[in-house]
C-alpha cells in the first residue's frame, strides 16, 4: 500500500493486512485533547505518538487544546515521553474550552502555530465542539482526523467514545455502595449521573445497577410513571429502590423532593458529578484508545482528512465530520424497555 503525498524509502515493516506499509520519510503530526476530559484519552495520546514514531514521523503535542494552539503551547513527544500514562485518567496534554478559536482571529492564530512548527496533520481527541474546530481547520487545508472522546457517548456515527465505559463502571460501583446503605435503612435513593443531552450513561448504569426507574433527556418525564414503578417495586418486597436520573433529564433534588411528598419511605439524593470523569480508565477504554490512535495516524498517512475514527459494530472505520454534524444522537431506548421489564 502506498500513501499519497508521501515519499517512501525502501525499507518495509512486517505487519498484518492493511498495516504493511512502506516507511515514510519524516512527516510532522500533532495531537491535542479538547473539551471535557475522559478516561482513556491518555491511551489514545500514547497510541498516536507511538504509531507515528513507528512510521518514523515526528509528533508534537499541543497543550490545553485549541487555546494552546492559539498560544503556541507546543512540545515534542517521543515514545518514551508517553510511557506509564496508559493507566492514568484525565489527559497529560491537558484540555480547555476555547471560545476564542471560534473567531476568525483565533482561528488564524491557530493556523499560524501549525505552520510555524511544520505540522502537516492533526489528531483531535474530543467531542462535537472539538470536531467543529477541526472541521474549521480543514477548510483551510489542514489535514485533520478526530478521535471521539467523551464520557457521554453522545457523538453520532460511532457506537463508542473513549471514556464512556469507565464512567459507567465508576457510577455502577458507587451505586453498589449506595445500595448497601439503602438496604440497611430501607431508603429510596435518587442518584444523578452525567449526561446533559444524552441518557447513555443513565441507561447503562440503570441496567447494570438494577434501577427501579431511569430518567433520560430523550424521553418525556412522567412523575406518575416513576411513582408506579416504585410502588410496584415495593409491592414485590423491595424496600430500597434506586432511581437513576440523567442530569439533562431532571434535577435529582427536585425528583427527590417530589418523591418525599408521594411515598412513605425515606428518600435520599446523591449527585455523583465529576467523579465519573476521573479515575483510571477501564480495559475497554484503554483498548479503544489504542485502536483509535493507531487508525488516526494511518488515515493521516493515507492523506485522509475531515473524518472521525469510529467504532461501528466490531469494526473501526472512519466517518466524515459532515455526517457526524448532520446526524442526531439517538439513545438506546431498547435498554430502557429491558430495564423496565427487569425492574418488575
Amino acid at each position: 500500500m502506498s500513501y499519497p503525498h508521501a515519499k517512501a524509502s525502501m525499507a518495509l515493516y512486517t505487519l498484518p493486512n492493511q498495516f504493511i506499509v512502506e516507511v515514510i520519510t519524516m512527516k510532522t503530526f500533532a495531537v491535542l485533547t479538547s473539551g471535557g476530559d475522559a478516561p482513556g484519552m491518555n491511551a489514545a495520546i500514547r497510541s498516536v505518538v507511538r504509531t507515528a514514531s513507528f512510521y518514523e514521523c515526528r509528533i508534537l503535542g499541543i497543550r490545553h487544546g485549541y487555546q494552546g494552539m492559539i498560544d503556541d503551547d507546543v512540545l515534542e513527544l517521543t515514545p518514551g515521553s508517553v510511557g506509564d500514562i496508559i493507566q492514568r485518567g484525565g489527559t497529560v496534554l491537558q484540555t480547555a474550552r476555547c471560545e476564542a478559536f471560534k473567531t476568525p482571529v483565533g482561528l488564524a492564530k491557530g493556523i499560524a502555530t501549525l505552520q510555524k512548527h511544520g505540522i502537516e496533520g492533526l489528531v483531535v481527541i474530543g467531542g462535537d465542539g472539538s470536531f467543529r474546530g477541526a472541521y474549521a481547520l480543514a477548510q483551510y487545508g489542514i489535514q485533520v482526523i478526530g478521535i471521539p472522546g467523551t464520557i457521554d457517548n453522545d457523538i453520532p456515527g460511532t457506537d463508542e467514545s473513549i471514556g464512556f465505559d469507565t464512567a459507567v463502571n465508576t457510577a455502577v460501583e458507587a451505586i453498589d455502595r449506595i445500595r448497601d446503605t439503602a438496604s440497611s435503612h430501607d431508603r429510596t435513593y435518587v442518584v444523578e449521573v452525567m449526561g446533559h443531552r444524552s441518557g447513555a450513561i443513565a441507561l447503562s448504569v440503570g441496567m447494570a445497577a438494577g434501577a427501579a426507574s431511569i430518567l433520560i433527556p430523550e424521553e418525556p418525564q412522567d412523575p406518575d410513571r416513576v411513582l408506579a414503578q416504585l410502588n410496584k417495586a415495593r409491592e414485590r418486597g423491595k424496600k430500597h429502590p434506586i432511581v437513576i436520573v440523567a442530569e439533562g433529564a431532571a434535577c435529582a433534588m427536585d425528583v427527590g423532593e417530589f418523591l418525599r411528598n408521594h411515598i412513605a419511605s425515606e428518600v435520599r439524593v446523591t449527585v455523583l458529578g465529576h467523579i465519573q470523569r476521573g479515575g483510571s480508565p477501564s480495559a475497554r477504554d484503554r483498548i479503544l484508545g489504542g485502536l483509535y490512535g493507531t487508525e488516526a495516524v494511518r488515515l493521516l498517512l493515507e492523506g485522509m482528512t475531515n473524518h472521525m475514527v469510529a467504532m461501528c459494530g466490531a469494526r473501526v472505520t472512519a466517518v466524515p465530520f459532515t455526517e457526524v454534524f448532520d446526524r442526531q444522537h439517538e439513545a438506546n431506548l431498547f435498554y430502557h424497555r429491558i430495564a423496565d421489564i427487569l425492574a418488575v
